[in-house]
């Protein structure tokens, strides 16, 4: 019997020894994502629950009431294009629906639209814009980039002040394949010379299609462009920090300093958006949404029904983005939160994210590696510990339910993204792998066990037992199906004078040596037990009585012929006597058959032994 020590050192090497396993087994299972590119599909699925997690916390968050939307929706579409013959509409509308605002002093109007060149639209209403953004310092709109073929459309300079200065002490390379691009589609030059408010509009969608983040900056032959949104949220924090639009800093943390504030960026350069849920004007949560019919009707003297929401100085320090929701004009993006969001609430996201502090951080990948690793381990650790496979089960379920909620609440409460995927698969894996483990040791010590049971220790012969509960099975089985079985009983000639003779070791080795003979020489199908003493006994499964003194003739030829080494190197030879008996012709109990060969064994013995007895 061990003692308490040792069995407590016994057990802190076997979970030492889990422990390295599961840590092996993720670090396997990592390799295995990497070499057989399911990367990619982790990727996806992780940024499913991305989504799930923002749509669950949405909610939770209110938007800043000074950030309103005026969209051309659907009701706008339709009633500007039949009012003005056309649509796009006259540029000067938009100039004098920007005039209209700008009285009420609005913190920024920022357009969400692309002012291209135009054949229907009149040089005069270009002109009239462009006065528009020369005089007045809080008017935006955007520009975009792409990888047009020159042949199509020749790649053209900007100005200089359109451009930021990027200080880059990260590993981030922003001249990345998914932020640099060889081409521009320019808005008219009189808005482009009128103003530096202008950015990009550049959507970087994920492989499944969906924005979940929007790039600060973009490259365009080698330097570098802001995005709308982060110049109207700069010059909007501006008013009350200190803070340098056009030389940018990115620590080597890949965090965006502006002022007292810092924007995680992604490994691309990209910021993680924050969401606020689904957007529409029935979404308390939402941004509020105001139809531009509305204000065109205003800025030219028309009475509005229930006007209250647009009441004089409504627009006073608020941002006003102006974009479209209408569907038919397909500026329609699928977000975490909602599969058909107006491409300018991600612009509005951004700055109100960029306002409270709160973009989204993907923590790094080896505090992921060490959640998952810490998690593995401690399912790992309850598999081994529970007896109850119902309470390990429900035990694991229980604490990937808490990792999940864990999960969620450091993302509601400290806007971090922690790998949820990764982390539940590792301890599923590690749930099924340790569970086999555990089975298969279970099993090994139950064959062990039942061996032991079933088993003669000297001669590995099954013992007297298990010989009692085959002979029965064989006669179940033989009445069943109407067939034969034989027994051959054996004894050692002469044993007792033998050990007398050469001592007790040298007749332990006769005994397994036999044994080993016997066992050599019939079917595999065939049992060789240790009956007692120096007897042995052979069941011979489907075996007539013919066939039965054939196979016992051959066993004592064997064993007869065969020279036996005893101990201290001695050699000598050994015979034995067999009596045969068969089911059903001499008896139809086991006591029947027993006695039945026990018979012919007396008369082997009787005839001088070193043969089989027949009565």
């Amino acid at each position: 019997m061990i003692s308490k020590k040792e069995y407590n050192k016994r057990v802190m090497l076997k979970y030492f020894l889990y422990a390295i396993g599961v840590i092996l087994g993720v670090c396997l299972l990592l390799w295995l994502f990497k070499v057989t590119n399911t990367t990619a599909f982790f990727e996806v699925m992780e940024n499913k629950t991305f989504d799930l997690r923002q749509k669950n916390i949405a909610n939770t968050k209110q938007v800043n009431k000074n950030i309103v939307i005026l969209t051309v929706d659907n009701e706008s579409h339709e009633y500007l294009a039949e009012k003005y013959g056309e649509w796009p509409m006259p540029r000067s509308v938009y100039a004098d629906i920007s005039a209209f605002i700008e009285k009420q002093q609005p913190a920024a109007i920022a357009f969400d639209l692309m002012f291209v060149n135009s054949m229907k639209s009149s040089k005069e209403a270009d002109i009239r814009l462009a006065k528009e953004f020369k005089n007045n310092s809080n008017l935006y709109t955007a520009i975009n980039f792409d990888s047009l073929d020159e042949q199509i459309r020749k790649a053209q300079p900007l100005p200089n002040k359109l451009k930021v200065n990027i200080k880059n002490e990260s590993k981030i390379n922003f001249k990345n394949q998914t932020l640099t691009y060889s081409n521009c589609r320019r808005i008219i030059d009189e808005i482009i010379d009128a103003t530096a408010n202008i950015g990009h509009i550049n959507l970087v969608r994920a492989d499944d299609g969906i924005a979940r983040k929007i790039s600060p900056f973009v490259t365009y032959k080698n330097d570098f462009y802001p995005h709308l949104a982060l110049k109207v949220g700069l010059d909007y924090l501006k008013k009350t920090e200190n803070i340098d639009s056009k030389n940018i800093f990115i620590d080597k943390n890949k965090n965006l300093i502006l002022g007292s504030r810092k924007i995680p960026l992604d490994y691309t350069g990209s910021a993680i958006l924050n969401w606020y849920g689904a957007s529409g004007e029935y979404n308390p949560n939402s941004f509020k949404y105001i139809p531009i019919w509305k204000l065109e009707k205003l800025t030219y003297g028309e009475k509005l029904e229930n006007n209250d929401e647009l009441a004089k100085d409504f627009f006073k320090d608020k941002i006003v983005y102006i974009g479209v929701s209408a569907t038919s004009m397909y500026d329609i993006k699928s977000t975490p939160t909602e599969r058909n969001m107006p491409g300018v609430e991600l612009h509005t996201t951004f700055i109100n994210n960029l306002i409270d502090n709160n973009f989204i951080k993907r923590v790094p990948a080896a505090v992921d590696l060490l959640i998952t690793l810490t998690i593995s381990l401690i399912i790992g650790f309850i598999v081994l510990s529970f007896a109850s496979t119902v309470a390990a089960s429900l035990t694991s379920i229980m604490l990937g339910i808490l990792y999940v909620i864990f999960s969620t609440w450091v993302m509601r409460d400290y806007n971090l993204w922690v790998n949820m995927t990764l982390p539940l698969s590792s301890a599923l894996f590690t749930f099924i792998g340790v569970y086999l483990v555990k089975y298969f040791r279970k099993s090994q010590d139950f064959e062990h066990t039942y061996k032991l049971a079933t088993t003669d220790g000297l001669t590995e012969l099954y013992n007297h037992r298990y010989f009692q509960e085959q002979m029965i099975l064989n006669i179940e089985t033989a009445k069943r199906y109407n067939s034969h079985f034989s027994l051959i009983l054996i004894d050692i000639d002469f044993f007792k004078k033998f050990n007398d003779k050469f001592g007790h070791q040298s007749g332990d080795a006769v005994l397994k040596q036999v044994a080993q003979t016997l066992k050599k020489n019939v079917r595999s199908t065939d049992i060789v037990c240790r009956y007692g003493g120096e007897e042995m006994a052979v069941i011979l499964s489907n075996t007539k009585t013919e066939e039965a003194f054939i196979t016992a003739q051959k066993l004592c030829d064997e064993v007869a012929g065969r020279i036996f080494d005893l101990a201290n190197n001695q050699k000598e030879h050994v015979t034995i006597s067999l009596g045969v008996s068969t089911y059903p012709d001499n008896g139809s109990t086991s006591q029947e058959l027993i006695e039945y060969a026990d018979q012919g064994l007396y008369k082997a013995k009787e005839n001088g032994r070193n043969q089989v007895g027949k009565i």
